[in-house]
């Protein structure tokens, strides 16, 4: 297999000598790559010139939906994706997350696009801020797509998650991909972007892919460009100190090596659930992927008491999993990615052992099922245990990017947070413990230096996703050597792609800018009810005024008797003497939310098909018997959901008769589309 780079809408094979890619399992040649260059600058420019002008002219919706298809598409056609992964060393519950985890990102991303995004073509960002005394002049944060190009450097383990993941925020924010994968394992992502491509599904330019050499990518960046780099510290700090980067001051988001800790806490010791957890999870973390994951478990810490169990269990249910050629159902652990990756865990397993014994697993001496030991690049899962954590420095600096995980014991929950610490940045760490004090003292003592932090017990072991899987709702990052970065984490990974610029003018000026309508900007008020409008129809901006209803003390007595709600304040004038929120005896808010439906309802079958909900609900004055109040709907925002019918969001004020705000909230509707 010769891979070719999808640039400019067509495969080109880039020239130069082609080099032969090895399978992990058996050393064979699996796919060769070039060695030669390709016009980096015409490649930006295809993206920002054609894929970047496709994709701003479509809506979050319109993306979502784009991505909801493109993930159906590849998942009717993954087991092709299977059988090449298999050649990386990938068994099948590693492809579970690398290839079905790579297109579930793309379905999660599909939802929230279509759930918690408008259906336009920016966002925005924040409450309206007041930034005059009179209200005519007014400030909002509003985001748009960079009209720039996000070119996506990935790591070698997972040629498809890796690029999903990075790809599905990106495109929904409206900006296209240039994506280069890890070159050992490039024939995976290669057959990926083919599927892609075939698919016909994005449009020209969103997605571009260059296998091997870069060349002179950087040069032609610019600052509305975004780099987002995920692989070791060495090589991000290289592609950060490029002076293009710097100069044009390049979003730059990185994810790099972790010394990624389990903290066993005082309360789970053997035989309680939580140590169960704890082992299970640490050997899985060893051996998935074969250790080779960015958010593997290298640091196992435990009480010093509990040291020698931990070992002894560790040991044990390592010594159950069956090395060998992946593509067996027996087979629990395949190889490393490659011989140069072998040799680089040995190298460094053996720079830990100047500070930590090896208490099981012997590269030499290694069983494997189906497949020749020295062909292919094998490794047993290495335990090591640290006697002295607190004076180590390796075992806190070095990662064997491999099956290999650090035992250390600890004396205190100040000392295991100290030591967890000593990573100096991480992407994850898990604590196991059912005492809820204890977890929040390692909470607030590591959470400074952890992108996530996931504490398990025997409440949540069941449905637990595991320490090592990030998942697409959460963000993935971790600061100092993590890199500083953030990926995913729902929509705030559209962040990244997307500009955050500050309006300032008057109410009216920025609701029609961004269609959403401020207070203090023109009402549209008409004799026909707005509830009288089909979704096409109804402007932002329509408003309905009501007559006044007079609260009685009759009414509160009612409504407290029929609801249930005998609250004192609405109860007992006595009750309320020298309270220092209410006056008197006070109508109930829910009152005031009932009454107020009945002032602006119009009762009859219509375009309204349902109400069903209401945000930022707050009561601001509180109403004694005797005064009236009437009510105000503004049709604040419109989004189409589907071809019968469409959201509205209502903003509804309840005044008193003196016209002061007694209430705020917004009101949300379905209203049907014409011909529905």
């Amino acid at each position: 297999m010769r891979l070719e780079s999808y640039v400019q809408g067509r495969w080109i094979a880039p020239g130069g000598d082609w080099t032969g890619i090895r399978s992990a399992v058996t050393g064979a040649v699996v796919a060769e790559v070039a060695g030669g260059g390709l016009a980096m600058g015409e490649v930006l420019d295809h993206a920002r010139r054609v894929g970047g002008p496709a994709l701003h002219r479509l809506t979050f919706h319109q993306r979502a939906e784009m991505l909801k298809r493109l993930a159906a598409y590849l998942n009717e056609r993954r087991d092709g994706l299977y059988a090449l992964s298999h050649q990386t060393g990938a068994t099948r519950t590693d492809n579970l997350i690398d290839i079905d985890g790579g297109i579930g990102t793309l379905f999660v991303y599909a939802s929230k696009g279509r759930r918690e995004l408008p259906n336009e073509t920016f966002l925005i960002d924040g409450a309206v801020e007041p930034l005059s005394r009179g209200g005519s002049f007014v400030g909002r944060h509003v985001m748009t797509p960079r009209h720039g190009c996000a070119v996506h450097i990935n790591a070698f383990n997972f040629p498809c998650w890796g690029l999903l993941e990075k790809l599905a925020p990106a495109i929904l924010a409206g900006m296209p991909v240039v994506t280069k994968p890890a070159t050992i394992t490039a024939y995976v992502a290669h057959a990926l972007v083919r599927l892609i491509a075939e698919s016909g599904i994005l449009p020209a330019g969103a997605l571009q892919c260059v296998v091997g050499p870069t060349g002179d990518l950087l040069d032609h960046l610019t600052g509305q460009d975004v780099v987002s780099f995920t692989g070791s510290a060495e090589t991000a700090q290289r592609l950060q100190r490029h002076p293009v980067i710097a100069r044009e001051a390049v979003h730059f988001v990185a994810e790099r090596d972790s010394l990624n800790a389990a903290i066993l806490a005082p309360d789970a010791g053997p035989g309680s659930p939580e140590f169960d957890l704890y082992i299970k999870e640490v050997a899985k973390e060893m051996t998935v992927k074969a250790g080779q994951k960015c958010t593997a478990i290298r640091r196992a810490l435990a009480p010093r008491e509990h040291v020698p169990a931990v070992i002894e269990a560790l040991s044990r249910r390592l010594a159950g999993v069956k090395i060998g050629d992946p593509a067996r159902e027996d087979v629990r652990m395949g190889p490393v990615v490659g011989l140069a990756q072998r040799r680089d865990v040995l190298a460094r397993v053996e720079a830990l052992r100047a500070e930590a014994e090896l208490v099981f697993g012997d590269p030499a001496r290694l069983a494997v099922e189906g497949a020749d030991a020295e062909a292919g690049a094998f490794l047993p899962p290495l335990l090591l245990h640290c006697a002295d954590p607190l004076r180590a420095r390796q075992v806190h600096s070095l990662e064997a990017f491999g099956p290999v995980c650090t035992v250390m014991g600890y004396d205190g929950l100040d000392e295991a947070a100290t030591l967890a610490n000593r990573g100096e940045g991480s992407l994850v760490a898990s604590l196991y413990t059912h005492d809820p004090a204890a977890a929040a003292d390692l909470v607030f003592g590591i959470g400074a230096y952890h992108g996530r932090l996931v504490v398990l017990d025997r409440d949540c072991a069941r449905e637990q996703t595991g320490h090592g899987s990030p998942m697409p709702h959460m963000t993935h990052g971790g600061p100092g050597r993590a890199g500083g970065g953030e990926e995913l984490g729902g929509v705030r990974a559209l962040h990244h792609y997307l500009q955050r610029t500050a309006l300032q003018g008057s109410p009216a000026m920025l609701s029609r800018i961004t269609g959403s309508w401020i207070k203090g900007a023109p009402e549209d008020i008409r004799p026909e009810h707005p509830f009288r409008c089909h979704f096409e129809d109804l402007e932002i901006g329509r408003s309905f005024h009501s007559a006044e209803r007079v609260i009685t003390l009759e009414d509160i007595e009612h409504f407290a008797e029929f609801t249930g709600d005998t609250f004192y304040a609405h109860m007992s004038e006595e009750a309320t003497k020298g309270h220092p929120f209410f006056p008197g005896r006070v109508a109930h808010g829910y009152l005031l939310l009932s009454f107020a439906a009945g002032l602006f309802v119009d009762p009859d079958p219509g375009p309204v098909l349902a109400n069903y909900g209401l945000d930022s609900l707050r009561f601001l004055k509180p109403l004694q018997p005797g005064e009236a109040i009437r009510v105000r709907l503004t049709a604040k925002e419109k989004s189409p959901r589907n071809p019968q019918y469409g959201e509205v969001r209502w903003d509804v004020e309840i005044r008193t008769a003196a016209g002061e705000t007694a209430a705020t909230y917004e009101l949300l509707t379905m209203n049907a589309m014409r011909g529905s």
